[in-house]
Order: C-alpha cells, then structure tokens, then sequence
C-alpha cells in the first residue's frame, strides 16, 4: 500500500455533534486564517485534495473533511431520503468543532452537490463556493432539461445502476489494472481525459479504495421499477442521495445572500455530461443496455446544460457566476491542469475572475 499522506499534509479525527470525522489539514497554517474547506467527490476522499491544498496561498487555513463512509471518517448510514443532506449537516458540524464561524468551499462531483445544499441549509457558513464538476442541481438521474422526472419514480437512477464487479472490486481493495471494472481502469477511463499523466496514481486509487461498501453506505439500495431498466432509487446509500427524486438545489436561485460561484468543468468529462457514461439513458442510447424505450421516452441527462440554466438565473437574480470549461480536460480538473484551476481558485478567493 502507498504511503497516503504527502509532505506538508497532517490527519486527525474530530470527534463532532454528528460523527467522528477525519479531516486533513496543511501543516503551519494559522488556524485563525480564513479558511478553505475542500469536499471529495464519490468513491474518493480527501486524499485526491492534498497537492490542491499545499498550493493554495499561505495566508489562508486548508482543510479537506472525509465525509462519512470515505476515507477514515466514521461508516455512519446515510439517509437518502434528505437527498445530501446528511453531509451537508456532518461538514457542517465540524466546522462548529473546529469553531469557524464561515469558509470558502471548494466541492467536486458529489461533493459539489454537497456544498450546493451547504448554501441553503447553511447559507451564513459559505464565503465563496468553487464547483467543480458537479453533480446537476437536479441530481443524477433521468430528468428533463427543465429538471422534471421522466418517470414518477426515476427509475434508472440511484444505487442499481452499479456495477457488481467494480462493488466487488472496491470491496475487495483490487489495486490492479487488470479489468475494466477495476478502480485503477476506472480511474483512468472515467476521472481523467485520455492521455492523462500524474505523479500519484497509486494514491488516488488508495482514495477509491477507502470508500465503505456497507449497508446504508456505497452504493445503497434500490427498489424495482415496472419502468425501463427496472429499478427505481432505494431510501438509503450514496448513490441514491443524489436520485433527482431526493436531490435537488434549485432553491439557491431563491437565496437572500448569494455566495459567488466559480464552476469549473472539463470537455472531456466522462462522467458529469450531457452525454455521461454514467447515464443508464444514454448507455441505453448507444445499445450498451438493452431494451432502451427511445430518445421520446429516455433521452440522456443534460447535465451541464442544467447547471449551466441554473447558475443562469441565480446571476440573474442577483448572485456571482464564474465559468470556466477547460479543454480535453476529463472530471478532474484539480489534477489535469492544476496550474490553470490554481488561478481560477485563488482569483475567485479573492474576489477576482482568473485572466
């Protein structure tokens, strides 16, 4: 096993009003600094966000929380009916235990959409919020441009769409590349653009490899559907958090105090798109699925073009919009060009747009 932890970077338990809570920390930082507080997306951890950390400017405090169930946070069931809120609640208890009254934020996929719900459970917390290829203010499933589900029951969404091998292969702690359903493979054909080349990608794949498979946890439970494919979202689990009939921040538009918003996303996003590979309705599309009931019944998920809409109207009802869409760039932009979501980051921190 990879060392977890690069030089610079300190781990410690908080034990909060909600759960045990891990948190990594950037060594010297002046805990009275304003502090930056990065959320890990899913099957993933705060580990991904370490090298993001050690650039951020010197005069602010660094913080990435483990959400529950990932990384060496407590394994704590998630409610799925309250959509992600039971993570918005927990980053928000341990900004209390560790007595900051207000942070930025910076979320990645799911962890975007918990930041999402941080701006309105916990409006007064939020400084500024970075999105980074995140998960549609609708949520993750099969929905309409306008966010309206195309079944009562958006079947096709949530916890059954999982792969049994790539569970078992998590569960099992597969480090190898030796399979498609493998988290390494899936590392690399999913989480960065083709072609890509990092210094650390044992310790990205140790970060998939701490997420929970448990009940209650990843990826959940799911319900059967007499609407294709055939399974519905279930009550509890990760997957079925974002299930757009729990999911949804659209109330942000409606926010008396609107934190700037800086989203920033890849063309090459295999995952969070319009065209994702995640998508059942568009896998279903290409005939990977059988079965598919047609473009009139199950079209694809245009989930950019959602947020995209979304972000509209909260700047045009008063908030800060930034958006920066890099090229041949895949779901993480924080390790693709990290020189270019650097200056996006800390111009936005200081109330700039990136030139």
């Amino acid at each position: 096993m990879t060392a977890t932890l690069i030089d610079g970077i300190s781990s410690r338990t908080l034990k909060t009003d909600r759960l045990n809570a891990n948190i990594l920390e950037r060594d010297g930082d002046d805990p009275n600094a304003e502090a930056v507080v990065f959320i890990h997306g899913n099957v993933s951890s705060s580990l991904f966000w370490q090298p993001t950390m050690l650039r951020l400017p010197a005069n602010y405090r660094a913080i990435a929380i483990d959400l529950r169930g990932f990384g060496d946070s407590e394994t704590l069931a998630v409610d799925a009916t309250r959509g992600l809120a039971d993570y918005s609640d927990d980053v928000a208890s341990v900004l209390r235990a560790l007595g900051i009254e207000s942070a930025h934020f910076v979320g990645w996929s799911m962890g975007g959409g918990v930041v999402q719900q941080l701006m309105l459970d916990h409006n007064e917390l939020v400084r500024t919020v970075t999105l980074q290829a995140p998960v549609s203010p609708y949520g993750f499933g099969p929905t309409a441009l306008d966010g309206s589900l195309l079944t009562p029951d958006a079947a096709g969404s949530g916890a059954g769409g999982v792969n049994p091998d790539f569970k078992a292969r998590l569960h099992s702690g597969d480090r190898t590349a030796d399979e498609q359903t493998s988290p390494r493979s899936v590392f690399r054909s999913a989480y960065v653009a083709p072609g890509y080349q990092g210094d650390h990608e044992d310790l990205w794949v140790e970060s998939m490899l701490t997420t929970k498979v448990a009940d209650g946890n990843y990826p959940g439970n799911s319900t059967p559907s007499e609407n294709w494919p055939g399974f519905a979202p279930g009550d509890r689990g990760v997957l079925n958090t974002m299930a757009p009939t729990y999911f949804n921040t659209t109330g942000i538009v409606d926010l008396a105090v609107k934190p700037p918003v800086l989203w920033i996303h890849g063309t090459q996003d295999a995952i969070v798109s319009d065209t994702s590979y995640f998508d059942l309705n568009y896998l279903g599309q290409l005939g990977a699925i059988p079965g598919w009931p047609g473009e009139e019944v199950a079209p694809a998920q245009p989930m950019k073009q959602q947020t995209r809409n979304v972000l509209m109207e909260y700047e045009a009802a008063g908030g800060s919009v930034t958006e920066i869409e890099l090229e041949n760039c895949g779901h993480s932009p924080q390790l693709e060009y990290p020189e270019k979501f650097d200056a996006a980051l800390h111009a936005h921190l200081l109330g700039r747009t990136a030139v």
